[in-house]
């Protein structure tokens, strides 16, 4: 049980499956300046979350707390932060990947990461959000500059990531084609996809043609194939930051362009985001919640690689 001046967190001393995740009881931080105190109501899961836990990634060994989505209350602000005051229902991502720690009863930030939630939506919804949306902006919007008009691939089209880009290259005006399996079509096409295919039954690359953007949320050979969809001058961004050289040495053959990206909190991506809510145009699709105490649970679901859209840590 938590007192006022410490806090439940979901930690882990090895590396593991779920089974390696417990809470535990830590002491409450306090904001430094330029930063924000967060009582987390809710914080989204993410594929990075149960490869950290896994693997260390960019972490290296426990003891650690995962989770980057945060949506919750300003509880206390640092020196200098004069954005954001005691109350303030706010929702954002922790630097990504040294930022970690969501999945907890309080977080620190820095307040340039949040934006106020907009009041259309509840905490779960906007815990949901953070990394996906930023994933799916700066990948569309800032690193391959899509326009209206312009034709867009993307790859697990129903995932977390893939189901919020849809809705921003939607509201961005752009064709959108999508990969799922055939029982998520419908949910696709629900959410603006033009054209979904089933990659169990179906090529992509002998099906799509003429693409001016690919989101690969992927990787592998999935990020070369994925090139030669483009038209000329055409570009394939990966979130899948570390791979073979044959993506970018491909990419100079065939003439294309290649990117690959890690996702990094942002005050301007988090407010275009809001925005896109406020105006009806971007909802995250929660699949399942958890409380925090089932932490376990909700990575073991997530590693099946199977649920569409979005779960959800629900801290009381």
């Amino acid at each position: 049980m938590s007192t006022v001046n410490t806090m439940r967190v979901i930690t882990q001393n090895v590396l593991g499956g779920p089974e390696v995740l417990q809470e535990a009881v830590v002491e409450r931080p306090s904001p430094r300046p330029n930063e924000i105190l967060v009582r987390v109501r809710a914080a989204g899961l993410n594929p990075t979350d149960w490869k950290h836990r896994a693997t260390g990634g960019f972490l290296g060994e426990p003891p650690f707390v995962l989770g980057w989505d945060v949506s919750g209350t300003v509880e206390a602000v640092g020196v200098g932060v004069a954005r954001f005051a005691p109350g303030d229902e706010v929702f954002g991502m922790l630097s990504y990947p040294f930022g970690h720690g969501s999945h907890a009863e309080y977080v620190t930030a820095p307040a340039r990461g949040f934006t106020h939630k907009p009041a259309g939506i509840d905490h779960v919804q906007a815990g949901a959000l953070p990394l996906v949306s930023l994933t799916a902006w700066q990948a569309l919007v800032e690193t391959a500059e899509l326009r209206p008009g312009q034709r867009v691939l993307i790859h697990a089209a129903a995932g977390g990531v893939g189901h919020v880009a849809v809705q921003i290259a939607k509201a961005r005006g752009a064709y959108v084609i999508g990969t799922a399996s055939a029982g998520k079509h419908d949910f696709l096409r629900e959410i603006g996809a033009d054209e979904a295919i089933d990659y169990r039954e179906t090529d992509f690359a002998e099906v799509v043609k003429d693409v001016d953007v690919v989101l690969d949320t992927l990787g592998g050979e999935t990020s070369v194939r994925s090139l030669r969809v483009l038209r000329p001058g055409g570009i394939v961004v990966s979130i899948v930051p570390i791979g073979s050289a044959e993506f970018p040495e491909e990419a100079e053959r065939l003439g294309m362009r290649a990117a690959r990206m890690l996702v990094d909190a942002d005050r301007a991506g988090m407010r275009a985001i809001a925005e896109l809510v406020e105006e009806g145009k971007l909802r995250a699709t929660v699949a399942q919640t958890f409380p925090l105490a089932r932490a376990a649970e909700a990575h073991a679901l997530g590693a099946t690689g199977r649920t569409t859209g979005k779960l959800v840590l629900v801290v009381d």
